[in-house]
């Protein structure tokens, strides 16, 4: 087993971190303008568009890449959130366009969406429909050549910035797994609003807001995949989010690991650095543990992916456990900190924005069932599970 990235890519994530760390610092407060001058920053860079095929203006990285990119992004953005933003567009949205978009499809967006031109957001969640997916309220109704959208979904991920929606509706409220379909919807069409953006405790880089759809007409040409294959697509979206997406929590945890050791051993208290007490180097090493454990996970999920190897439990136990180690690693830097860690900084920072990560893409209770089900202990019974 070779557990070391290749030169290139090794490359690539130093690269990464140098941009980061130059070009994307947060401004004090959430500001379009600027979010938009970042975005067009890491288009040209690579990042948006990093899993892309070439001919379509992208990198073409494969799963292992762009979780390698993700964890750069993650280590040299202190904003996790813009971070976030990002792999929520390549990897919620994008991705599914690129496995199941028509030909037209695929050049009408990937270009601009690779590029940072253009930004995608996934509209799934719903405030009745959260881990039980299969329950959407929105509806698509067939109008002659087109769709007619109505419903609402809430927690979108870059709502209120995005220029195209990824918008699951069920065309078939009772079927089930074939009973949602998807659709391409380009902002500004009538009928689709977006409400005001949410002011949440983390990830407060990252603009989300609720998407409305009234009597919205959609063409058959903007249907992703055929009619039915609204979980398949949904599907795809999970399998990439759940692996790469959360690499970027892995670097976010190394800077703030890197950091505690820092402080640990320059902090004196009864004439000793604090790193010399027993109960604070053992805290350190359990950080170091729980972050390792889950970059190996990760990896190895993406690893599944890349190759075509993966199954339904190697993302499930990599997003559980990046997502734990992140918010315990959060707590141990903030205890460590002492007073100063509840002060605004970096480990009260990652705590905050980990406190989400065990709650999208499936909380960890559904992936822990997902896992279950997949072993023989717990059969999937209707409503009961998230694809």
């Amino acid at each position: 087993m070779d557990f070391d990235l290749s030169p290139e890519t090794e490359e690539m994530r130093d690269m990464v971190v140098r941009f980061a760390q130059r070009e994307l610092a947060p401004p004090a407060a959430f500001d379009a303008v600027d979010f938009r001058r970042r975005w067009l920053a890491a288009g040209r860079q690579g990042l948006v568009g990093s899993s892309v095929p070439t001919a379509y203006g992208g990198s073409g990285l494969d799963a292992v890449s762009a979780a390698a990119m993700m964890e750069a992004l993650g280590f040299g953005c202190e904003d996790t959130g813009f971070a976030f933003s990002i792999a929520a567009h390549l990897f919620a949205a994008v991705m599914p366009i690129v496995e199941f978009g028509t030909p037209e499809q695929k050049k009408t967006w990937l270009p601009a969406l690779g590029s940072g031109e253009r930004i995608a957001a996934h509209c799934i969640t719903e405030p009745e429909a959260g881990s039980d997916a299969l329950r959407l309220r929105t509806r698509a109704t067939r109008d002659g050549d087109g769709y007619r959208l109505s419903g609402s979904k809430c927690f979108t991920t870059n709502a209120p910035v995005a220029d195209l929606f990824i918008v699951q509706a069920a065309t078939d409220p009772d079927g089930g797994f074939f009973g949602l379909t998807t659709f391409l919807v380009e902002a500004g069409t009538p009928g689709l609003s977006v409400g005001q953006r949410y002011e949440k405790v983390g990830l407060r880089g990252s603009p989300m807001a609720d998407v409305h759809f009234d009597d919205c007409l959609v063409p058959d040409a903007q249907v992703l995949g055929a009619e039915g294959s609204g979980a398949a697509v949904f599907s795809c979206s999970m399998k990439w989010e759940r692996t790469c997406l959360f690499a970027s929590y892995l670097g976010v945890m190394k800077r703030v690991l890197d950091s505690t050791v820092a402080h640990v051993r320059e902090r004196e208290q009864f004439g000793t650095p604090i790193g010399a007490f027993q109960a604070v180097s053992h805290r350190v090493v359990d950080m170091m543990v729980r972050h390792e454990s889950a970059r190996l996970l990760l990896y190895k999920a993406a690893r599944g992916l890349a190759d075509g190897t993966g199954d339904e439990i190697g993302p499930a136990l990599a997003k559980i456990a990046v997502s734990e180690a992140a918010v315990q690693l959060g707590l141990d830097a903030v205890q460590l900190r002492g007073a100063l860690g509840i002060l605004d900084g970096e480990a009260e920072a990652l705590l905050r924005d980990a406190l989400p990560a065990r709650i999208f893409s499936g909380t960890n209770e559904i992936q822990k069932n997902n896992v279950a089900r997949v072993l023989g202990l717990n059969p999937r019974r209707r409503g009961t599970g998230r694809l």
